[in-house]
């Protein structure tokens, strides 16, 4: 089994409750995105499953291990890549990749050839012989990334990997996620950027302080009324005919298009059809923002309103 399971886990420092109750799985072979507001817990969270904390209560699992009692165990089917990583200044960056799969216990042939892989992979090799401290923020970043998957770990826990990164890259790190649970590795991924999470997770872990929401309280999120973004290639047309329907007074209409809100995916399917046999030349009719994003704001607005 190599899924993640967390149960009933909480982690104090003091008086502060960094994580009071997290409950989640997530399966082999897919990735997950952790979200939550700043403070939420995410960092003592990802720090307990990557065995560098004790939780004070509750267990996990990962790969089929505990990271309290068996921490060796979850280290050699882990892959870590923290927000900020320290990387040995006054090594190239081939010589740091060999000597992390030396301490994974691989032969030096075998660890410089992984090396070599890797440094193609995240796409470093202009500075395979470069040291690291010459690295940008988002060269470093790629760096780390390779660190985590030197020894072909089947668990990766990744905190804000695309951090520095740019447009480019980040495309390519996209992919590389999704191809990695391909292959059958779960994957964490905590990001504040939500519409990235949106293109390369299978399932989310919405964290507010501390605790996790329960499923049925997601399900309940995804499915309140969302604002939609319509474009069309008439927009006077398409503001006529949305007033008529009733939403005039209620839509928001920008150089993007009009912004209208539906109370369920039916109601706005309902206009879709309205408009086209109304005649209005629509070009693009979608949720305003994606649906990782909605359940976030809806959990924690209902947080609030508590």
């Amino acid at each position: 089994m190599s899924g993640i399971t967390v149960e009933g886990v909480a982690r104090s420092f003091g008086d502060v409750h960094a994580v009071r109750h997290a409950s989640f799985e997530v399966a082999q072979g897919s990735v997950a995105g952790l979200i939550g507001p700043n403070g939420a817990g995410k960092t003592t969270l990802l720090l307990m499953l990557a065995t560098l904390l004790v939780p004070d209560s509750g267990s996990i699992r990962v790969a089929g291990y505990d990271p309290v009692t068996e921490p060796h165990q979850v280290r050699r089917r882990m892959g870590w890549m923290p927000d900020a990583l320290g990387s040995w200044p006054s090594l190239d960056v081939r010589t740091a990749l060999t000597t992390s799969g030396r301490m994974y216990g691989m032969e030096f042939d075998e660890a410089s050839r992984r090396a070599d892989e890797l440094i193609g992979l995240v796409g470093l090799t202009p500075l395979a012989d470069q040291p690291t401290r010459v690295l940008s923020r988002g060269q470093k970043q790629r760096l780390s990334l390779a660190r985590a998957l030197v020894h072909d770990p089947e668990v990766l826990l990744l905190d804000e990997p695309a951090s520095g990164l740019d447009p480019a890259a980040r495309t390519e790190l996209r992919e590389l996620v999704r191809r990695l649970a391909h292959e059958g590795k779960t994957v964490i991924v905590s990001s504040h950027v939500l519409a990235e999470l949106e293109e390369m997770a299978d399932t989310a872990v919405y964290l507010a302080a501390g605790e996790t929401a329960a499923p049925d309280e997601v399900a309940r999120a995804g499915r309140t009324a969302r604002d939609w973004r319509v474009r069309s290639l008439d927009p006077d047309r398409l503001a006529a005919v949305l007033g008529a329907a009733g939403y005039g007074e209620v839509s928001v209409v920008d150089r993007f298009g009009a912004v209208v809100p539906f109370a369920s995916e039916a109601d706005a399917a309902q206009m879709l059809a309205h408009l086209v046999g109304s005649g209005v030349p629509i070009s693009s009719f979608a949720p305003a923002v994606g649906d990782l994003e909605h359940v976030f704001h809806d959990l924690n607005r209902s947080d609030g309103d508590a």
